[in-house]
């Protein structure tokens, strides 16, 4: 699973997701991508499952790009705790995605096997997503649609 090596804190606030990803909101990489369409938190295992599910499906032909990193610890206190007695100890690690975000980034299979990945892939993520090609015309860094 991923997760950071090290962290500046050990628990941090829930914070919010509002507006749009105003960072990697482009295709980098690849030629074809997946986009997240709605806010949400994806966890490490998550990413994972993605990740086995594209590269399962394009028999380990391309390369694929994760763009997304779990950055952020959540907490959870035991079941059948009272209330009070501090803040949880960490048990998972998610990434904050918003409206725009490039998830995965794929190139080196064609235009149908990466479709059909991509799709395979967002079934295992907890938002709707949608697909993304490079238009030809831009050069990299071509803004999402």
């Amino acid at each position: 699973m991923l997760m950071p090596k090290r962290v500046k804190r050990r628990r941090v606030f829930r914070g919010r997701m509002k507006g749009k990803a105003m960072r990697g909101n482009f295709l980098a990489y690849g030629d074809y991508g997946l986009v997240a369409t709605e806010p949400a938190w994806v966890t490490s295992q998550q990413i994972e499952a993605a990740r086995i599910a594209l590269t399962r499906y394009t028999k380990r032909g391309g390369q694929v790009w994760i763009k997304i990193f779990p950055d952020k610890p959540v907490t959870e206190k035991p079941a059948e705790t009272r209330m009070g007695s501090g803040k949880g100890s960490p048990e998972y690690w998610v990434a904050v995605v918003k409206p725009g975000r490039v998830l995965f980034e794929i190139i080196g299979v064609p235009e149908e096997d990466a479709r059909e990945a991509l799709r395979l892939a967002a079934h295992k993520l907890p938002m709707k997503t949608k697909f993304m090609k490079r238009e030809d015309k831009t050069e990299a860094g071509g803004e999402a649609e």
